[in-house]
């Protein structure tokens, strides 16, 4: 091998420094980021679909459904907890003046 196709390292150098890395290319700035999120932002809302008045309507009544199925879980369970309590920690007592 001929010493012009060696090439250098920081190893063989005179000065011993080591070599530079290579910059990294850099991104898009601050403001370019912003620009391309908000591009993405418009991008998906044209992707979304208004649902018809039926399909809000069947929508809202489901959820309000739900709500009120849920509200007698928890209603039936709060009942259940606080007698449970009252039961173990003897709520019966009176407290005569």
């Amino acid at each position: 091998m001929s010493e012009a196709m060696v090439t250098e390292t920081a190893a063989s150098r005179s000065n011993g420094r080591p070599a530079k890395k290579e910059a990294k290319p850099k991104g898009p700035g601050f403001f370019a980021r912003i620009a391309i999120f908000l591009r993405q932002v418009i991008g998906e809302m044209k992707k979304v679909v208004t649902p018809t008045r039926k399909e809000l309507l069947n929508y809202t009544a489901v959820v309000l459904v739900f709500v009120v199925i849920v509200m007698g879980i928890v209603t039936v369970l709060d009942l259940g907890f606080g007698k449970l309590v009252l039961w173990v920690f003897g709520g019966n007592v009176h407290i005569e003046h």
